[in-house]
């Protein structure tokens, strides 16, 4: 429906503000004001500390932003390889064939995460592969939530790439390496980018899958934050959720910054 009148546009506009403030930043505001509260008792915090900042940067809690960052790093990084792969290598099938493969690289997307951590802790619980209670549970999780929203991305960049860019270089003598690294990958740059950041956002907040295949001393910060809230020690949770949010936004501020670096 189109607005014409000003005063239509404004209503629109106000509703939409209204509607993301209370969604949005009204939870977020919440968990600022909490995670530097000593006491609320009342409608805002009293007795302001960083205390709860001191903990999250020290011990346990610090080493689960070390551990979220590995992770959603590894994880994304294979993701990225791996679905830029299965996207460029799709383009040589027949339609038909391409259409069943992209359904079968979109199911894990529709799996729901704890479905996907009992699958693998069942499935690698037992030999021949045993990897339970290993690190590798973890980014194998993180990496299969992940990958069909790189693949899903990458595609949608390689279906922008006119072929006759491809063919002019191959009539030129560009070997097929070549031809990838020097036409193809520059065209899909940006989708290449947007693929890592998504997945990295994604993984650095994965809760249901990790929570049920974490080893000890490996423990991510969403699954701490959910540890922290169980305990009732929701402040310390809420400053833990503030640098998760920090962490990821720096982290996707300098992919774009480097990504826009001039050679």
């Amino acid at each position: 429906m189109l607005i014409w009148s000003k005063t239509g546009f404004l209503l629109v506009w106000g509703m939409a503000g209204a509607l993301i403030g209370l969604v949005y930043f009204l939870p977020l505001s919440v968990i600022s004001m909490a995670s530097f509260a000593g006491e609320w008792n009342g409608l805002l915090p009293t007795k302001l500390t960083l205390t709860h900042y001191a903990h999250a940067v020290s011990g346990d809690m610090a080493r689960q932003v070390q551990v979220s960052l590995i992770t959603g790093l590894v994880a994304s990084g294979a993701a990225l390889l791996t679905g830029t792969w299965a996207a460029l290598s799709l383009r040589a099938f027949e339609r038909t064939t391409q259409k069943l493969l992209r359904l079968a690289f979109f199911i894990p997307s529709a799996v729901p995460s704890v479905s996907v951590g009992l699958g693998l802790l069942v499935a690698f619980s037992r030999p021949p592969i045993l990897l339970n209670g290993t690190n590798s549970m973890v980014f194998i999780a993180h990496f299969v939530m992940v990958f069909a929203f790189t693949f899903g991305n990458v595609s949608a960049g390689l279906q922008g790439v006119a072929t006759e860019l491809e063919q002019v270089a191959q009539s030129l003598g560009a070997t097929p390496a070549y031809c990838l690294r020097h036409v193809t990958l520059p065209v899909v740059l940006p989708q290449l980018v947007t693929a890592f950041s998504l997945s990295f956002a994604l993984s650095m907040g994965e809760l249901g899958a990790t929570v049920m295949i974490y080893p000890p001393g490996w423990t991510t910060m969403p699954v701490g934050i959910f540890s922290l809230s169980d305990r009732g020690e929701i402040f310390d949770g809420s400053a833990l959720s503030i640098i998760l949010i920090g962490v990821t936004l720096i982290a996707l501020i300098l992919v774009s910054l480097l990504h826009r670096s001039p050679k």
